[in-house]
């Protein structure tokens, strides 16, 4: 008599690491371990999923529950793209294979989807459902409803953020903050409003010029010149990481910091310090000025990622795992699952949010919102027309430095 090889789910984490990823995973162990499935969790991703020994750990209770509220990622992360000469499908038949979980961004969640349509070419049936995960906020995801990591992401960079403040009050410097987020601004808009920091730059406020260095140090110098009217000595500036996403590489590289460059020619960012970058420009505009203000970058990126969940994430990343497992029982495949903020669970479908070139379109920080608008027009210090007399003292064209003028805003 044959022996019935026991079921399993197979999950495996993609791109690079946020708060939550470890509570997710358990999650999804548990309430498959309650229904006697396997549960298997491939270390390194899809270079670990295809490999010819893969490294693996069979989850159980116990494990689970120890990693359950960690930081970091007890799977080993991989931001590798298998080419679909590299599918194969010996790991899914040796095991049995039902499902297959993905936890990642886009990237991760469309290889899946690859993945799932080899499968069925060749006659093996599988389910497979995404966890959609960055700390930047910029999955298409339903209204009201985070990626998991971002809250934590942010309330520790508030932490970090308003110490770097204090710190520029009590000295009487400057500091240039660079926040992460890919082409939005939503890591840096919220520490940077949380904190009332007195400028906040994000790409999404360049809706009517194009984004520059020129525009974005002189944003940073009507911040100063606002504040030197109001007798304030001291202050600091977030800016994302994402407005390099809209420059070119001639622009990059014309800052004359020394990079180091990928196979492709392109300017390695992830080498530099986009705050050192800021920094550096600002000071050499501040001294063609003559304006005598220190100021220092500080970096927002790495230390956001792998720290321990907030009891936001916590919950949120547990309810994303079981729905995991409600939306399997239901029969669902090639979707991200979501969770709204009434904590009901609903299947996302990649196709429902790519443009025409299969490319997921970024969700950005809607800039043209109440609370946007709040928070730009009316807690952030900069000067314009009625602040020209004033900022005579410190500029002979003050109308250079008009916040709504470098936007184009009205």
């Amino acid at each position: 008599m044959n022996r019935i090889m026991k079921k399993s789910i197979a999950i495996l984490t993609g791109g690079g690491p946020a708060p939550g990823i470890n509570t997710v995973i358990a999650s999804i162990a548990k309430v498959f371990l309650k229904d006697g499935y396997k549960v298997i969790g491939i270390h390194e991703g899809y270079k670990g999923l295809f490999a010819y020994k893969p490294s693996i750990t069979v989850f159980d209770f116990i494990t689970c529950d120890k990693i359950m509220n960690q930081g970091g990622s007890f799977l080993h992360m991989s931001r590798h793209k298998p080419k679909n000469n590299e599918f194969r499908t010996d790991f899914f038949v040796k095991n049995n294979v039902k499902l297959l979980v993905t936890v990642g961004g886009d990237d991760t969640a469309s290889t899946a989807n690859r993945i799932a349509k080899f499968l069925s070419e060749n006659n093996i049936s599988i389910q497979n459902i995404h966890v959609p995960k960055t700390i930047d906020n910029d999955l298409p995801l339903p209204e009201g409803s985070p990626t998991f990591g971002y809250q934590t992401a942010k309330e520790t960079g508030v932490k970090i953020a308003a110490t770097v403040y204090e710190d520029a009050r009590t000295s009487g410097n400057w500091f240039v903050v660079s926040a992460m987020g890919r082409e939005a601004g939503h890591l840096a808009f919220g520490i940077g409003a949380a904190c009332h920091y007195p400028m906040i730059i994000i790409p999404e406020m360049f809706d009517k010029a194009r984004i520059s260095f020129d525009r974005i140090i002189n944003l940073i110098i009507s911040s100063i010149l606002k504040r030197k009217i109001l007798r304030i000595n001291y202050g600091a500036v977030i800016i994302s990481e994402g407005v390099f996403h809209f420059m070119t590489n001639t622009e990059i590289e014309a800052t004359g910091i020394n990079f180091t460059y990928d196979d492709h020619g392109h300017p390695e960012l992830g080498n530099v310090s986009k705050a050192h970058i800021f920094n550096m420009l600002l000071q050499r505009k501040l001294k063609e000025l003559n304006i005598n203000v220190k100021s220092r970058p500080v970096e927002l990126g790495y230390e956001l990622r792998c720290v321990i969940p907030t009891a936001f994430d916590l919950l949120y990343c547990s309810l994303l795992g079981i729905g995991v497992k409600q939306l399997f029982d239901q029969g669902k495949t090639g979707c991200m699952v979501t969770s709204d903020p009434k904590g009901d669970i609903a299947p996302l479908y990649l196709k429902d949010v790519e443009d025409e070139n299969g490319k997921v379109k970024p969700r950005l920080v809607d800039i043209n919102c109440q609370k946007s608008q709040l928070v730009f027009r009316n807690n952030l210090h900069f000067i314009y027309e009625r602040d020209y007399e004033a900022a005579k003292q410190f500029v002979k064209n003050p109308e250079e430095f008009d916040f709504f003028k470098i936007l184009n805003w009205d």
